[in-house]
């Protein structure tokens, strides 16, 4: 069955948003591929092809992000909207460095707190515009 698979757009901050994710998520950037490697570079506008195509970012435990700049034709870029990315930890100290480094440079929407359904808990938007759920200890519901 597959799995869904979520995959955020950038307006042109794709790889430093990557790479930010790879370091504070402790994950690997497996796939960095700009319009100008792909196999379609010459078909690229003059202004897509430094943008990146496809990002592949690979957890510890084989879940995967993917990512891209938006095109540069077409309707403008409007930001990540309507959806958070979801990370549960097996400990509240995990979740809790995770949190802590995706916050930098962002906004946190709740502080870390214990809830009915996790040791602890907390919401925030990264500087990219990333919205994040962060789980430490799951609790059986």
């Amino acid at each position: 069955m597959p799995q869904p698979i979520a995959y955020l757009a950038f307006d042109g901050n794709c790889a430093d948003a990557m790479h930010f994710y790879e370091r504070a998520l402790g994950a690997k950037l497996e796939t960095l591929l700009k319009g100008s490697e792909s196999p379609m570079a010459a078909q690229m506008p003059p202004e897509a092809v430094d943008r990146i195509m496809h990002a592949r970012l690979v957890f510890e435990d084989g879940g995967v992000l993917y990512a891209g700049d938006c095109c540069t034709q077409g309707p403008p870029y409007e930001g990540i909207k309507g959806v958070s990315l979801a990370l549960n930890y097996d400990t509240v100290a995990q979740a809790q460095r995770a949190f802590d480094a995706l916050a930098e440079g962002g906004r946190v929407t709740m502080a870390m707190q214990p809830a009915f359904w996790a040791k602890t808990w907390g919401m925030l938007v990264d500087r990219f515009g990333t919205a994040w759920i962060i789980n430490g200890e799951l609790i059986p519901i």
